[in-house]
Order: C-alpha cells, then sequence, then structure tokens
C-alpha cells in the first residue's frame, strides 16, 4: 500500500480538521463541489470511490454452495424428453473436461429433467415447480442463463467465483467491497456472512473462511461470521467476573500500547487490530439488538415461512440480512449448502429447494416494501451448474448429474438490475453457450458496477502485481440487465 495513502487514512478525523486551514469548510465546500462525495455516515473506503453515481448501496449474495442443477430449475429443455437414456453426443461434448466421478463411465445417458416447468409474469420467464415462490417474483429478477467457469471441483470453482481465483490467498468479494466503499455503520462489520442449515444431502461439501477472507487486503476488511448459536459472533461477550467497564478500561490500555507499535513500525495490521478490538466492543450493543427478532411484526415473519422461528435456518438468515442491510451493512452472504447432487434428484433437490424459495421471495419483498431494494442489490446462484447426462443409475423418476462448469443460471434483482429480463442462452442439451456468454469475472464486474466501481480501476497493490477481483483478462459488466 502506498506509505502517504496509509498515513492519510489513519488520521483521525480530529486531528485532520485540526490541521486543515479552513477546516470544516473547506470539507463541506469540497462536498458540494464533488457530485460522488460519499454520504456523511460512510467512514473509511478509498477516497476516489464510488468511480460513478452507484444504483445499489450494499448487496446480498445468497450462495448456493454445491451447483444447483440449471436445468431442472431455470433452464428449460423440453427436447430433452425425446432423448431419455439417448447417448450425449459427441458434437455436444466436444471433448469437454470431465471429473474423474464420471469420466469413467462407459455411457452419457441424456437425463431429462423430471419436474415441470411453467411461465410466469409479464415477462413469461421458464420456472420449475420447485420454485413455486420465486416463480411469484420473476418480474423483478433478471435471469443470466449462460454463467460460465474453468473451474471443474467444487473448492477452486468456489474459492474462485468469491475470490477471482481458484488458488487460496486472494481477497474475497466482500472484502474487496469494505476496503473500497468503507462502512455506514460503524457498530456492526461492513461485511458478514451467515452459513445457514440445509435439509438436501447430509454429506455437504466443507467451506472455508477463507471464502470471505481480507487475503493481501488489511485483515479489518474480511467478513465476520455471524452464528446460529451461542455468541452470535466469536468472544463478543465478557469473560466471567469482567463487566463492561473493565473491558473498556483494559481496550484503552491496549489500543495505546499498540498504537505505541503503529507510531513506530507504521505497520497497517497493527491499526487494523486496534479497530476491531473497538468494533467488538460496540457490538456488544448492537448485535444483540440485530438479532432480537421480537418486534418484527407477524405478517413479515409470515411471510418468510415457517422456518424463520429456526436459528440458522435459509429463512432466518434472510430475515437478518435484510436486518443488516436496513443498519447500513454493506455486504451479506449467505452460505446454503447441499446441491451437489450427484445421485438423487429426486430426494435431494426438492428439499433443497423448500429451504431457499419462500425465503427468497420474502426478501425481495421485505426490501422492496421497505423501500429498500432499489438500493440493495440481490444476487443468487452457485459454483457451476450440473450436466445434461446422468450419473449413477437413471431411471424417468431419479437420476443424478456431475458438476457443470459450461453454463449455469444466476439471477440477480435490485439496484442496477432490470427486472424480467432472460440473458443468455445455451443449447438444447443445457451444455453449452450459443448465445451472449457470462464469465464469473463478468459477474463480479457487474456487481461491482452496481455499486458505482469500474472493476479495472479498484487493485491493490500486491507481491509486485497490481491485484483486482476479476483477474488480469479483459471482462465487462453485463450491460443487458443493467436498469
Amino acid at each position: 500500500m502506498n506509505p502517504i495513502h496509509e498515513h492519510i487514512q489513519t488520521l483521525t478525523r480530529r486531528h485532520f480538521f485540526g490541521r486543515a486551514a479552513l477546516g470544516l469548510g473547506t470539507a463541506a465546500l469540497a462536498t458540494l463541489m464533488n457530485p460522488r462525495a460519499r454520504s456523511a455516515t460512510t467512514t473509511g473506503g478509498l477516497p476516489d470511490l464510488p468511480h460513478f453515481a452507484p444504483r445499489a448501496k450494499r448487496a446480498i449474495y445468497l450462495f448456493m454452495n454445491g451447483g444447483p442443477s440449471q436445468m431442472d430449475l431455470f433452464d428449460y429443455k423440453p427436447a430433452m424428453d425425446k432423448l431419455f437414456d439417448k447417448d450425449l453426443p459427441d458434437s455436444i461434448r466436444k471433448g469437454q473436461r470431465l471429473t474423474t466421478m464420471t469420466s469413467g463411465q462407459t455411457r452419457f445417458p441424456i437425463a431429462p429433467s423430471k419436474y415441470k416447468f411453467a411461465q410466469h409474469g409479464q415477462s413469461g420467464a421458464w420456472v420449475s415447480e420447485l420454485m413455486p415462490w420465486t416463480a411469484k417474483i420473476v418480474d423483478k429478477l433478471a435471469f443470466i442463463k449462460s454463467v460460465n467457469t474453468e473451474a471443474i471441483n467444487h473448492d477452486p470453482a468456489v474459492t474462485y467465483i468469491c475470490t477471482g481465483h481458484q488458488l487460496p490467498g486472494r481477497a474475497s468479494l466482500g472484502a474487496w467491497l469494505s476496503y473500497g466503499l468503507g462502512t455506514e455503520n460503524n457498530n456492526l462489520p461492513a461485511f458478514v456472512v451467515m452459513t445457514a442449515s440445509w435439509t438436501g444431502r447430509k454429506e455437504a461439501q466443507a467451506i472455508y473462511n477463507r471464502l470471505w477472507g481480507s487475503g493481501f487486503l488489511p485483515s479489518k476488511h474480511q467478513g465476520v461470521a455471524l452464528r446460529s448459536s451461542g455468541d452470535p459472533v466469536l468472544f463478543l461477550s465478557n469473560p466471567a467476573g469482567v463487566d463492561a467497564p473493565t473491558r473498556r478500561r483494559m481496550l484503552d490500555a491496549l489500543t495505546k500500547l499498540n498504537q505505541k507499535q503503529l507510531d513506530e513500525i507504521a505497520d497497517p495490521e497493527t491499526q487494523a487490530r486496534i479497530a476491531q478490538y473497538e468494533m467488538a466492543f460496540r457490538m456488544q450493543s448492537s448485535v444483540p439488538e440485530l438479532m432480537d427478532l421480537s418486534r418484527e411484526p407477524k405478517h413479515v415473519m409470515e411471510m418468510y415461512g415457517p422456518d424463520v422461528h429456526k436459528p440458522g435456518t435459509f429463512a432466518a438468515s434472510c430475515l437478518l440480512a435484510r436486518r443488516l442491510t436496513e443498519r447500513g451493512v454493506r455486504f451479506v452472504q449467505i452460505f446454503h449448502r447441499g446441491w451437489d447432487q450427484h445421485f438423487n434428484i429426486a430426494g435431494d433437490l426438492p428439499n433443497q429447494c423448500r429451504d431457499v424459495d419462500q425465503p427468497c421471495y420474502a426478501l425481495i419483498r421485505d426490501l422492496e416494501q421497505r423501500g429498500l431494494l432499489d438500493e440493495t442489490l440481490v444476487i443468487w446462484g452457485g459454483e457451476f451448474g450440473r450436466t445434461i447426462y446422468c450419473q449413477g443409475k437413471l431411471t424417468r423418476e431419479n437420476y443424478g448429474r456431475d458438476h457443470h462448469p459450461r453454463c449455469f443460471t444466476v439471477w440477480m434483482a435490485g439496484g442496477g438490475i432490470k427486472g424480467g429480463v432472460t440473458y443468455g442462452q445455451t443449447d438444447d442439451f443445457s451444455y453449452n453457450v450459443v448465445e451472449n456468454p457470462v464469465h464469473i469475472h463478468d459477474m463480479n464486474a457487474t456487481i461491482l458496477h452496481c455499486l458505482g466501481i469500474d472493476h479495472r480501476r479498484l487493485t491493490f497493490k500486491s507481491q509486485g502485481l497490481d491485484m483486482r477481483l476479476t483477474g488480469v483478462e479483459e471482462h465487462h459488466p453485463v450491460t443487458g440487465i443493467l436498469a
């Protein structure tokens, strides 16, 4: 990091205004003259961000970990019904890479979706019978059916979409947003993560806290995990025998020691440590208030469905995401596991859909009713899709699907997104993109764009390179879904 910029970042407001020749008047004039000047309630972030007027102030990412089956949910392929148990043509596969789980199969039999589809809303979007609540809000959503990635296994694929690189060590999307845009609530983290319970396949893929880590960015930008049992945030409660005044005195003394070290060696991680201790102290009052759902109206609780009363469910997490959003938290990410259905679509997929369908509907409606949807970007999707060919035993009533990175479906809604849009197209086999391909870097560029960020200009120097979330190749926001 530029040491001059780091020094400016660490100055207190009192120090800054005390040194300014014209004090507050200069700052006020600068704000009036700069149409992109950040809100008076925003702290942290880079001085030149946002790069342009944002449509969204914050974002919620609903991450379906494991790879939802696009052709069983949103990518309707009726022609496949006539090809049941026929071999996938070589002209479609084109020698593309397979996982070791199916590369040894002697056949690749086509497995049509067993679920019924219908068109919904004025947009006529096709939605599976497994998503009846999502079907009610299709005119609020932009479906991208041509998302693609190079990663074919879970860990590199999730790491890739969350951090922009298949290998661990890079900064996550939420950390980039915290670093670039700062926070609108000094009593809560800028980036909050929840890992919801699930009722589909029990042997779910592991996820790691590096998926919401800060990588090479200062550690204060990493996501804070919100837990459903015990302390909502680790180490939030005072130890036995320690009251709030005692903890305050301890933190004050610790801050002096850390500040002395910061003055001597100027390590930004020391500054991050000071900020994190202070945030933890403030969260002792802000987090219990956040988690208290007793004042939520009955009709709101009912809208999210019966699971909202069970801590840790996807429904409860979605309601907390709305509460975090209205309190100014910049980025909320919910991981819902269990979408890795290799052998038992009929048994596992309906349960997964019941977990998320009504809560997703409720979250969009809830944000809309509170006037928050226009300034909140909502993203739904996983790390890749599933194959049209069957893995394991194939019947008309049940089948499995392997990982498929060549195409999958993501939807977006809210700030900066045009509702009622379907973008991109796959072939009749939902195997290859035939129109408007969207790489995951393009998708992340779109997310940043909605928040007022030019993805090419948000960089951080590390290991001699100007790192960025979207890599070094040419990528662009998906203008076809932008409002």
